[in-house]
Order: structure tokens, then C-alpha cells, then sequence
């Protein structure tokens, strides 16, 4: 049995849904909006958090999305998954197909979330796992110029903690050698396969070699595959992963070659069959998985919290407290591992 059939004939009823939206600066350019989705029935509500990057589309839920589809009725989880997919989720088009993947996963947690809850039970217990001390990185981008500081912030309130960065090409090698000498990188996200995004980055064969070369235990995120920059990278396959290509199995099977791990985002790969079909496919072919969260505001970073500690706590999951994230990170926020925190019923963390 897949891990998803032990999950698909849950029954849920749904009676209505509401929209709840959440803001927060995350620096001067970047305002971050995010949406929860609130579904109810039998006296209890299920919450899941459409993270599309795209503030119009966020805007246009919240104003054009209540009441605007029918999903109130009995349904298994497999069941009113089906009938989501024949909804046109965006009360308006979006301009990138990969943020109907986000919405998608947004009412299925939900969906999740309720059915647990309406059964009196825990995403834990149905699948017969346990929750495991989550070990987190905390992801930056180091500015422009770049600097140390954002580091250094972070590793006065959380000493230990370590990082998944972003390099650009404006990188140099003094600062790359302060980074070295703080030992704390993790994992590098070389963001070479995104197209027509604010994180877009040149496939430059010089800064692939110096960043190979400088973090050589570090983990090599999305490179982008040139004829330039394959002779540099071929030393360091056994450490590339891959995040932004993942939406389904196929195409991990499409990949250059079969790879080590994989960055697994539950909202990249757009409903709960999905990432658990991926689950089950690198478990089966000896693949390691790291969890991945996209800015999460609300339920949504618990969640993903919550399946990281399900089938990967000990990587270096990409799911820091949320507060990592801000401009000036609060004084309290917690050290690596965090300990198990699922709630006592559904699909929420803490």
C-alpha cells in the first residue's frame, strides 16, 4: 500500500470555507502576502496557506475567492482532491502555471488537516511514523553588496546555526573566505534553474568553480547545465541537488542523472498524492530528501515543519522559524534541532 492510500479514503465534510489574508515586509522592496484557507465542518475548521509569490493573485483570492467555488459536501480526501482539480482555482489567470501547484496544496492540507481532526486523529498516527527532532538551516541572501552581517545576526541569537545561501556573481573572494572561515555554510542554491524570477542567476562558470571548490562539503542546489559550466561541476556530482525542476516523480526520473537528495517542497509539487508519491519513490530508490518552504506566514511553515519531521528530520531542512526570515530577526528565536511539535489533532505543527 502507498503512503498516500493510507490516507486517501479519509472521510471529510466540508460546509463552508473562508480566506484569511497575512502581510509582512521582508525587506524594502519585498512585501510577502500569503493566504489561508479556512475550510469547516461538523464544528471544526482544517487550515492550509496558498504561498503563490504573486501579490495581484494573492489580492484577487481574497477579494474575488469566498464563496466563489462549491466545495462544500461528503467527500474522501482522494475525492474532493479530484473535484479541486476541475476548479480554476484563480478568480483571475496567473501568469505562472507553477502557482496553481502552490494553490492546489493549499486547499488539500487543509483538506488533510480536516479530515484528521474530523477523525479525531494525527497525520503522525495514521501513517504509523513518529516525529523526529527537526534539524533546520536558515536561507539568506547575503544583499548587494553582499555582506557578512546577516550571519553574524543570526548566529548571536542561534550560535550553531547553519545556512543555505544564495551566491551571485558579486560574491569575492574575501567574502567567500569569511565564509569558510565560519564554517556554517550547509548548503549553496545557485538558482541557475529559474526563468523570469526576482532570484534569477547567470550560469557563470567562474563563480561555480570558486563556490565548488571554497564549500567543498556543502551541498550544490539547481545549477544550471552548460557546456561551460558541466567540466566544472562533474567533480561535485555526488553533491548537486535539485529544487526548482521537482514537481512530481517524473521529473525526478528526468533528471541529468539520479541524484544523491532532493530540496522536497510540499507546495511545489502541488497536492498531497504528489509529495507522497515522491516520498515513496526515493525511499524506494535510496534518494535523501531536505524539506523546502517558500515564505510561508501562517499554518503553512508548521506544516511543512511537520512533514520534515515525518520523513527527513535529521537533513538540512530549509524550514527555519519563520522569523529567521525577517529583516531583524527577534531575540528568541530557538537553536537547531527543534524539538517534536505536532499538535494534538490534524496537520498542524505547535
Amino acid at each position: 500500500m502507498s503512503t498516500w492510500d493510507t490516507l486517501a479514503e479519509l472521510p471529510l465534510i466540508v460546509e463552508e470555507y473562508e480566506l484569511e489574508g497575512h502581510e509582512v515586509s521582508l525587506s524594502s522592496e519585498f512585501v510577502r502576502k500569503t493566504t489561508v484557507i479556512r475550510l469547516h465542518g461538523s464544528g471544526v475548521e482544517g487550515l492550509g496557506e496558498d504561498v503563490t509569490y504573486a501579490v495581484e493573485d494573492q489580492e484577487a483570492l481574497q477579494r474575488d475567492g469566498p464563496g466563489r467555488w462549491p466545495l462544500a459536501g461528503r467527500w474522501t480526501l482522494a475525492a474532493f482532491a479530484k473535484h479541486l482539480r476541475s476548479l480554476d482555482l484563480f478568480p483571475q489567470p496567473t501568469e505562472r502555471s507553477e502557482f496553481r501547484l502552490y494553490r492546489n496544496w493549499a486547499f488539500d492540507s487543509a483538506a488533510l488537516d480536516l479530515a484528521l481532526r474530523q477523525a479525531g486523529t494525527t497525520l503522525h498516527t495514521v501513517l504509523g511514523r513518529e516525529c523526529g527532532p527537526l534539524s533546520f538551516v536558515a536561507s539568506l541572501r547575503l544583499g548587494e553588496p553582499p555582506s557578512l552581517e546577516p550571519l553574524l545576526r543570526r548566529l548571536e541569537i542561534a550560535p550553531g546555526l547553519r545556512f543555505k545561501l544564495d551566491p551571485t556573481p558579486s560574491w569575492d573572494e574575501e567574502l567567500i573566505a569569511g565564509l569558510v572561515a565560519l564554517g556554517a555554510v550547509e548548503s549553496v542554491d545557485l538558482k541557475g534553474q529559474y526563468e523570469g524570477t526576482i532570484v534569477d542567476n547567470p550560469a557563470d562558470p567562474d563563480l561555480y568553480r570558486r563556490i565548488a571548490e571554497a564549500f567543498a562539503d556543502a551541498w550544490i542546489e539547481d545549477p544550471k547545465l552548460t557546456p561551460e559550466t558541466e567540466p566544472i561541476l562533474l567533480p561535485h556530482r555526488d553533491r548537486i541537488t535539485w529544487d526548482a525542476p521537482i514537481h512530481s516523480v517524473a521529473d525526478i526520473q528526468a533528471l541529468p542523472w539520479p541524484p544523491r537528495t532532493i530540496n522536497v517542497k510540499p507546495s511545489r509539487l502541488g497536492g498531497l498524492r504528489s509529495l507522497l508519491d515522491v516520498y515513496d519513490y526515493c525511499a524506494a530508490h535510496g534518494i535523501g530528501c531536505y524539506g523546502g518552504g517558500q515564505s510561508e506566514l501562517s499554518v503553512g511553515r508548521g506544516q511543512v515543519q511537520y512533514l520534515a519531521s515525518l520523513f527527513h528530520p535529521d537533513a538540512p531542512n530549509d524550514v527555519a522559524p519563520a522569523g529567521f526570515n525577517l529583516p531583524e530577526p527577534p531575540a528568541d528565536l530557538p537553536s537547531s534541532p527543534l524539538a517534536p511539535a505536532p499538535s494534538e489533532l490534524g496537520f498542524r505543527w505547535g
